[in-house]
Parts: structure tokens; sequence; C-alpha cells
């Protein structure tokens, strides 16, 4: 028997990825092509399956529209993934699928290198480009 088989983490749900913390502050200079850049080397969440952490520098990049996302909001939304079982390649596109949501960027890419696990490092990018009409 693998004496491993009966150990198990608490793994959360993504419904306790807490969106309601996300605040917005105004961008006095819409239109100016100014690159937004948060940089963090603590972002965790964990494995879906084991439970098991995953640690990641995170990158957020963005060209605002109108808003900004409020620096200290945006810590409290990335540490509500910290006991969240969510695949590396999902953490990364529903980052960014909430915050174009809440700000409308112009773009944004969101980039995720996670620390080598099991003998591999990965890495996930996504990115959004607003359509223009």
């Amino acid at each position: 028997m693998d004496k491993y088989a009966s150990r198990s983490f608490d793994v959360q749900k993504e419904d306790a990825i807490d969106l309601a913390v996300l605040e917005t502050v105004s961008f006095d200079y819409p239109g100016s092509a100014t690159e937004v850049v948060y940089d963090t080397e603590e972002f965790t969440s964990v494995c879906p399956w084991t439970g098991l952490p995953d640690f990641a520098r995170l990158v957020i990049r963005y060209i605002p529209g109108r808003f900004l996302v409020e620096l200290k909001s945006l810590k409290y939304y990335l540490t509500s993934y910290r006991n969240v079982g969510i695949l590396q390649e999902h953490a990364v596109n529903r980052i960014l699928q909430d915050l174009v949501q809440l700000l409308d960027p112009v773009s944004m890419v969101v980039e995720a290198e996670y620390r080598e696990r099991g003998g591999m490092k990965a890495k996930a990018v996504a990115s959004y480009q607003k359509e223009h009409s």
C-alpha cells in the first residue's frame, strides 16, 4: 500500500478566490500608452489533486484605460489563491479574466513562472488585447 495514498491537504475550490476585494483607482492619463507592471515572487496556489503548493513569480503587465487596480486590493486578491486547487495554466487565465473584467484595459499580460517541481519548471502566459471598434 502506498503510504502517501491516505495523505491529503485541504484544497479550496475556485469560489474561494476573493473577487469582492478588488478595487479600482481612476487613471488620469488614458490614451498615454503607459505600461503598468506588478511583479511578485510570492504567488501561491495548490495542485488540485495533491494539495501540494505551487510557488510562482507572477508578473502582471497592462496598459490601462480609465482605471488602475488598487495595489493593496490586488495583494489581497492574489493571496486568496493560497489554498485554491487550480492548475497553473488556469490560474493565469483566471487572473487575466478577473482583471480585464474589473479594469477594461487596452491590453494585459499575466505571466507566472513556477518553481521547479519534480525536475520540471513551468511557465504560463495569458494575454488580452482590446478589440478596436
